[in-house]
């Protein structure tokens, strides 16, 4: 039986850049859409090799606004994915779009091709918030894209919204979830507004004009009971959907599944390497077709490598990790995670099920990027200790250490037993 594999394909170009992005993307650069688009076909076309060994099972157009690049080129790249005859008749195939862009002309052609999943960038039902971040819709315009989706025939829909935005309240957060889920669509993606240096709205860091820490945090819980309520289990920080309709293409890179990315800026990870392209649409375009480097990073993926990316992406999951899993991926002993792990519990933050896995409670969510760092840090000692042969790749590794001022979340428990563990 032939390996799974999902395809990502980037679509860099927008319309206008939103004032907190910091993907890859392009505004006012059409003119290269042709060259880029030749670019994607040749490209695809010399990875038919490689997919002759998989199967690909998803498809997940983003970007940048792939609904903007236009629905022939869409097609198209999607044609010659399928003619490379490893694409699976049941694969879910995505499409990112934005509700400015997403014409119902265009959403019927796609259908008709095959693609059978939107995730629509939808950010907030507030059309003062949506003018101050920089997008390009109202929140009538949204509620037309969701029509024109189901006009089409799409029956797998996403939306993302954003909390923690400028001048967003708690009363504004929960209008858009109540307006959102009126919508019906299967998934609902909620992430918390994170500013990165280089970025127009990075000028808020910092500001009273954005909530507080407190704030975002009680808008992330609430987000979760609300959607519960209405039927939209967690099955991931972010992530959010009514059963049998969770990211299919996302839930691969949190299990740690094969993918393989075209386009500038486009990551991967293939046969135990990992390696992302140039992020410059110019010089990808004529790296392929003038067969030069666009290769950015490349890196084989090592076994100390492997066992922390499944603990960290793993305990991103509701289904998280367990013993029987950890063993396998990480030749190692679990206690020293579970004890960890159980000083969570204790706190309230983890929850151990009936069949032996781990995972975050909503409060342990919060604070996941903590907690997982203290997972990486019982992990290594504990790895190193049943493990000689990896110690030489552990002592190449920087080691994970708590941030400063954060030890009081936990007990002295946690820190009497790293000190007796060194």
């Amino acid at each position: 039986m032939s390996m799974k594999l999902g395809i990502y394909v980037h679509i860099p170009f927008c319309a206008s850049k939103c004032g907190y992005c910091d993907f890859y993307s392009l505004a006012g650069c059409d003119r290269l859409m042709p060259k880029y688009q030749d670019a994607l076909v040749a490209h695809i076309r010399e990875s038919y090799g490689t997919l002759k060994s998989y199967e690909v099972d998803t498809v997940y157009f983003g970007g940048g606004t792939p609904s903007y690049y236009g629905a022939e080129r869409l097609a198209e790249l999607w044609t010659e994915l399928k003619n490379s005859g490893r694409v699976r008749r049941d694969a879910e195939v995505t499409l990112e779009a934005n509700p400015d862009s997403a014409k119902l002309k265009d959403l019927k052609l796609l259908r008709r091709e095959g693609f059978n999943r939107i995730s629509l960038g939808v950010q907030s039902a507030n059309n003062d918030i949506l003018k101050l971040i920089g997008r390009r819709h109202n929140w009538l315009q949204a509620e037309q894209a969701v029509q024109a989706a189901r006009d089409a025939g799409f029956d797998n829909l996403s939306i993302d919204l954003i909390y923690g935005l400028p001048s967003q309240t708690r009363s504004d957060w929960a209008d858009t979830l109540m307006k959102v889920i009126d919508l019906r669509p299967e998934h609902i993606s909620c992430y918390g507004l994170t500013l990165e240096e280089g970025t127009p709205m990075y000028k808020y860091k910092g500001s009273p004009f954005l909530p507080s820490d407190d704030e975002q945090a009680d808008m992330y819980l609430y987000a979760v009971d609300q959607l519960a309520h209405y039927g939209y289990a967690q099955y991931e920080i972010s992530n959010f959907a009514i059963r049998g309709y969770e990211s299919r293409h996302n839930l691969r890179y949190w299990r740690l599944e094969d993918y393989l990315g075209f386009g500038a800026g486009a990551h991967s990870c293939v046969g135990g390497a990992r390696f992302s392209y140039i992020r410059d649409a110019d010089a990808y375009i004529v790296g392929v077709l003038g067969d030069q480097k666009i290769v950015d990073e490349y890196e084989p993926v090592n076994s100390l490598e492997r066992s922390s990316e499944y603990l960290m992406l793993g305990m991103r999951t509701v289904r998280g990790i367990n013993a029987a899993e950890y063993t396998r991926i990480c030749l190692a002993d679990f206690a020293p995670i579970e004890g960890t792990l159980q000083i969570f519990a204790k706190k309230g933050w983890a929850v151990k099920e009936e069949d032996g896995s781990w995972h975050f409670t909503p409060p342990g969510f919060l604070l996941s990027n903590l907690l997982i760092g203290a997972l990486l840090e019982s992990q290594s000692s504990g790895r190193v200790e049943v493990t000689p042969w990896m110690k030489a790749a552990f002592d190449a590794e920087e080691k994970t250490e708590l941030p400063p001022g954060e030890e009081e979340l936990f007990e002295q428990e946690y820190r009497n037993r790293r000190r007796g563990r060194r």
